[in-house]
């Protein structure tokens, strides 16, 4: 029994180092985004139309008073995420892209604070961030409709596809090909966040983050990953914090507190994540290479 549990335990570090090696090759040459780096060529500060960031979110359709905390001292802050959440939907039928990118600002900075076991999830989420900014930005000069190409994401796919800068049979770095690949993590986050704001079951059971993170995996990303990253995502997982770690992010103490924030954040992303969906359907990009 022993020499299984070692077995296994070596095993689980293999391929922890081997996930973490991949990490740093495909990330070698890419420049990565920080705090500190606002403002830089290829990351624009984009500034938010922030009333009374405290306020109750009454665009989100919830049945259950939500009392929000700002959180001294830590980069995720529950309010601002929703905050940007909403400037994206401004236009009912579109989604705003820099408030997009606030949103994932902000949602890095929730997976950030999980540690280094999600940093190969984090750090690719980033690089297309980045990619998103810094397609913006090449945008962003010259005629009018040239600065509007990147205002919405329907605005995106329309000049993409215009442009040819979109494949539909072999890989490019388009902007179309970044936001599915974005608009898949979302769904393992909002899938997450789910599990999260779950009592327990009638049999007293509540399943960890990392059996959540798990589940939420293998329905939003594993499918489209090989063989080798799935492997290492199932046992890398069960190496998050436990639930109360989760609710302190929320400036929570009980479940009960966290529930209300919790499904909040979550109509706001299934919204956000509904809409994207539907453009990218209608223009059959929901696979692209």
């Amino acid at each position: 029994m022993v020499f299984l549990r070692k077995r296994r335990f070596h095993a689980f570090l293999l391929l922890a180092a081997m996930l973490a090696l991949l990490f740093f090759i495909s990330n070698s040459r890419l420049p990565q985004a920080g705090d500190g780096d606002c403002g830089a060529a290829w990351q624009p500060c984009f500034r938010s139309r922030m009333q009374n960031p405290l306020a109750p979110p009454d665009w989100v359709e919830s049945d259950e008073a939500w009392q929000p905390n700002e959180c001294p001292g830590q980069s995720f802050q529950a309010w601002l995420l929703l905050e940007n959440l909403k400037l994206s939907m401004e236009d009912s039928n579109d989604i705003l892209l820099e408030p997009y990118l606030q949103s994932w600002d902000q949602l890095l900075n929730f997976m950030d604070s999980l540690g280094s076991v999600v940093s190969f999830f984090s750090q690719k989420v980033k690089e297309k961030v980045t990619l998103l900014r810094e397609q913006s930005i090449r945008h962003s000069t010259g005629a009018e409709g040239r600065r509007e190409a990147y205002r919405t994401v329907r605005s995106m796919v329309e000049t993409e596809l215009k442009e040819e800068v979109v494949n539909f049979s072999h890989r490019t770095n388009s902007g179309c090909r970044t936001l599915l690949r974005l608009h898949r993590s979302l769904l393992w986050l909002k899938l997450l966040l789910e599990g999260l704001a779950e009592g327990p079951d009638i049999h007293g059971h509540q399943r960890t983050p990392g059996e959540l993170s798990r589940d939420a995996y293998r329905v939003a990303l594993a499918p489209h990953h090989p063989w080798f990253l799935r492997q290492a995502a199932e046992m890398v997982f069960f190496a998050l914090p436990d639930r109360q770690y989760f609710l302190k992010l929320v400036c929570v103490q009980s479940q009960n507190e966290a529930t209300p924030i919790l499904r909040t954040i979550i109509r706001a992303l299934t919204l956000v994540h509904k809409q994207t969906q539907q453009i990218l359907a209608e223009n059959d990009m929901l696979e692209l290479p």
